[in-house]
């Protein structure tokens, strides 16, 4: 009986043992409970037989052995639950999914980086000297980044920087591969891209395909008649008669004068569209077009984000050689000498022109798939009509510019409300649907913006261009309000004309306007100096640079002026009205713009349901900014703008009054609720 009782005990004590749980607590209740002292023999023969757990009145414990886990789970209260738990789980990423889909079908599309800020060009002779030859390079222009970023800029534009004679400045390019040493070097200008895309700007650079120097490699071997070369330009026989050239046809150089030049090694003449030392480039060659694809190449690789095109309207040329019409008929031929007596059918904007623009296009699209480097491509259209530039937007397909560069403004000579409102409709009413436009008042071309319309207004154009629809483009200089050079004895060649608003960037009052540390400069200073730059205007309150920052800080941070619709309201020969709304956004911005001289405008007998009182968001007079006008009576000095400010649900481009003078580029709406834009207007 004592051996039997041992055995019963040691199977107990293994029973037991198999219940340690290395430090887990057991429901002691449970674990504890002794068996009737009657049954415990057979306690021991159910250990050692296999027998299924009785749970009936077990809770589930920690640690316990899986086989009693699956038991549990097994149970309709913690199996239903677990069940719930995991389609809830599919729905939810299901909705997710959908959510996502949703958002992005109704998203408009993003504003990409050469639409969501303002533009800056520079004229990188005229910029910053850091190394004190009196002309600006590219090194001057890394060490004012600083200053680029306080303007708020996004992109910045660089004009042509490559090795040349600076025949005209920037277009007798002797080497598209080459930084000229005015300017540095390639490393130099590899420092700068880096710099550049460091504070989070974009860069573009100028490119002129057209034509090249006569000290161009490309030229000195084709006169020779060396290999491929020799058909890299446009040669054709002329005839020379005691020394006088004859030329094939009656074609005018854009100076004046005969197209064709006569080469004593070639023995035939060439054509130029420009300089005689700017010999055209035969597109009508496609090894041509295939080394201009690879010039692209050179400098994407670079990291340059995108270019400048100019003069492509010059690309191709008649092969039929025949005479262009003269503008006036009765004119004898061979007083005809001009550029602008020929009517230009047959050297201008030639069948297959744009057919070579899409194919740069689709050139600089092999680098743009990777995220956030898309490759901006512009055309700088000067001379076109506004039909014709139109066109460099591309197909409904087929794209071709991101927007050819709008000049308009640039050669407005006399300030009127008139004048301003005939460029913007112009322009708005001919741009294809779902383009973007753009504008600018300056460039190294024209007169500068003070010496075209006066000091006064140089605040309120600034403000028409970022208040307009599109990409504002800024001329180095017109943010402090430079103005031309009044000098006549220039130490420089050709085309002097041009030369007037290229003068050094006005950084400080001293000696050389804090442009350069040489002796001499390549081109003086403005004479208005001392007060005309960086330095002073950062340090008054109301002066241009100043103004400018607001304004360009407004562009940037509101959706009404960035994504809004444009509609116009008024002009004469004063003054010029336009809103600038977005649905779902319960605000209006109403610009008011004065170029005439002081007269009264009653907002309300032009903007329904306008309020008695609207609010100054921004003004060209600093006192009046934050306070409120009478939408009855409105009386602005000449040069004086408003950026009004008032709520509304009854935006204008919804009536049917207005519907016909309103423009938005991208649809899109905002909603407060979810805090995002979107296109189901």
């Amino acid at each position: 009986m004592a051996e039997n009782k041992g055995k019963t005990d040691s199977i107990r004590m293994s029973m037991q043992g198999c219940r340690t749980n290395n430090g887990f607590v057991h429901n002691e209740d449970i674990l504890e409970k002794d068996p009737d002292p009657g049954s415990r023999l057979d306690g021991a023969v159910a250990v050692l037989g296999p027998v299924e757990p009785d749970l009936k009145d077990i809770r589930p414990y920690a640690g316990m052995p899986k086989e009693v886990l699956f038991q549990f789970s097994g149970q309709a209260r913690y199996r239903l639950p677990r069940e719930v738990l995991f389609w809830l789980t599919v729905a939810s990423v299901f909705v997710l999914i959908g959510a996502t889909i949703a958002i992005i079908a109704v998203s408009p599309k993003c504003l990409d980086w050469w639409q969501a800020g303002p533009m800056y060009q520079i004229y990188p002779r005229s910029f910053k000297d850091s190394d004190m030859d009196g002309n600006g390079d590219l090194k001057g222009i890394q060490e004012k980044l600083d200053y680029i970023t306080t303007l708020n800029i996004k992109t910045i534009w660089i004009t042509s920087f490559y090795k040349s004679s600076l025949k005209d400045f920037r277009h007798g390019v002797e080497d598209f591969r080459e930084i000229d040493p005015i300017f540095g070097t390639m490393k130099d200008f590899e420092n700068l891209v880096a710099a550049i895309h460091d504070k989070g700007l974009k860069l573009i650079i100028d490119f002129i395909p057209n034509h090249t120097s006569d000290k161009h490699a490309w030229f000195q071997l084709s006169r020779t008649r060396t290999g491929k070369y020799t058909d890299y330009y446009i040669w054709h026989d002329c005839t020379r008669e005691n020394g006088i050239t004859v030329p094939p046809n009656n074609w005018l150089s854009v100076y004046g004068n005969s197209s064709w030049h006569f080469d004593e090694v070639r023995n035939q003449c060439y054509f130029h569209q420009f300089m005689r030392e700017q010999p055209d480039l035969n597109f009508h060659n496609p090894d041509v077009q295939e080394e201009i694809k690879e010039i692209i190449q050179f400098w994407l690789t670079k990291g340059v984000d995108g270019f400048s095109f100019d003069a492509v309207k010059f690309l191709l040329e008649a092969e039929h050689l025949r005479d262009e019409a003269q503008v006036n008929k009765t004119q004898i031929p061979d007083t005809v000498t001009h550029y602008w007596e020929l009517y230009h059918d047959f050297t201008t904007t030639q069948v297959g022109m744009h057919d070579i623009v899409r194919s740069f296009r689709q050139t600089m699209d092999q680098y743009s798939r990777e995220p956030g480097r898309y490759r901006f491509m512009g055309i700088e259209a000067y001379g076109e009509s506004i039909d014709r530039t139109m066109m460099y937007y591309g197909l409904p397909f087929v794209q071709e510019a991101d927007f050819p560069f709008n000049n308009y403004l640039s050669e407005l000579n006399a300030p009127s409300g008139n004048g301003v409102f005939e460029v913007i409709t112009s322009w708005m009413e001919t741009m294809p649907e779902g383009k973007w436009p753009n504008w600018m008042i300056g460039g190294p071309d024209r007169a500068r913006l003070t010496s075209r319309l006066g000091a006064e207004y140089v605040n309120i154009m600034n403000m028409l261009v970022f208040t307009l629809p599109g990409t504002p483009i800024t001329y180095y200089g017109e943010e402090i309000g430079m103005r031309n050079i009044l000098v006549t004895n220039l130490n420089e060649s050709y085309d002097v004309d041009t030369l007037f608003s290229k003068s050094p960037m006005q950084w400080d009052n001293s000696s050389n306007a804090g442009f350069s540390e040489a002796s001499h400069t390549w081109l003086p200073t403005s004479s208005d100096y001392h007060t005309v730059n960086v330095d002073v205007q950062k340090t008054q309150p109301r002066s241009a640079l100043k103004f400018y920052q607001e304004l360009s800080l407004l562009h940037v941070n509101e959706l009404l002026l960035s994504r809004g619709w444009f509609c116009y309201l008024r002009n004469n020969s004063h003054s010029v009205v336009y809103t600038r709304e977005l649905d779902g956004i319960d605000r209006v911005f109403l610009v008011v713009l004065n170029f005439g001289e002081s007269s009264p405008l009653n907002l309300k007998e032009m903007v329904p349901n306008i309020p008695t009182r609207a609010s100054i968001r921004l003004s060209t007079s600093f006192a009046d900014k934050g306070g409120e006008v009478d939408t009855h009576d409105i009386l602005l000095d000449k040069g004086e703008g408003l950026v009004l400010e008032y709520n509304t649900k009854n935006l204008l481009h919804h009536q049917t009054a207005f519907r016909d003078r309103c423009f938005v580029s991208n649809r899109a709406c905002y909603s407060s609720t979810l805090n995002l834009l979107h296109s189901l207007c």
